[in-house]
């Protein structure tokens, strides 16, 4: 398991989905209205070194379903001003750099760990009270590609515009297969499971 995710009972400036929308109405692979995004729900990943949030959103205009991955920092990344979403301000731990994830090193090697090992999503916790609960989706590593071989240096192809057909005539990776990660989750129109992210 992903270990633990820390949640705080916080203030934020500008909000999460605020930034989100500013950010993804300027991406090539959205062309619909960024003020119709609402937040279906998100997954975690945890650093080791407990330095870098890790939280994957799953937005939608009310016709298709995007996921957005996203990194927190207490400091710029070098380098990385290009996949800077932007930045706001938590009220318990300051000043937070928001960063489109697969141009984070620490969220591709968790990504590629999660894969290989066929692990899951983080668990919870609320930093408050100590309550601990599920990740409300389902995620799935399917281990290592078929050769058993992993390009350390290629980034990870993150699904963009979810899609829940799974042929494998279509070119579309299967949900669970080797060199994925897929996940399932619950809304008001049922269960849904989808391919998120491909490695190589």
């Amino acid at each position: 398991m992903s270990g633990t995710a820390e949640i705080y009972d916080a203030v934020l400036s500008p909000g999460k989905l605020e930034l989100l929308r500013a950010w993804i109405r300027h991406q090539s692979w959205f062309d619909g209205d960024p003020t119709r995004l609402e937040q279906v729900t998100a997954y975690r990943f945890v650093d080791p070194d407990g330095e870098v949030g890790m939280e994957a959103f799953l937005v939608s205009d009310g016709a298709r379903t995007f996921h957005v991955p996203v990194t927190y920092r207490g400091a710029e990344l070098p380098g990385a001003q290009d996949a800077l979403v932007g930045t706001l301000e938590h009220s318990v731990l300051g000043r937070r750099w928001v960063y489109d994830a697969p141009a984070d090193p620490v969220y591709v090697t968790e990504v590629r760990r999660v894969v290989s090992h066929r692990d899951t999503a983080a668990d919870h916790l609320a930093v408050e009270d100590g309550t601990v609960t599920p990740s409300p989706v389902n995620v799935r590593g399917g281990g290592d590609g078929a050769t058993g071989d992993s390009d350390a240096d290629a980034a990870p192809q993150v699904i963009r515009v979810i899609s829940e057909e799974n042929d494998a005539e279509a070119d579309r990776p299967l949900i669970g297969s080797p060199g994925t990660l897929s996940g399932t989750w619950e809304d008001a129109d049922g269960s849904h499971s989808a391919v998120f992210v491909v490695v190589s």
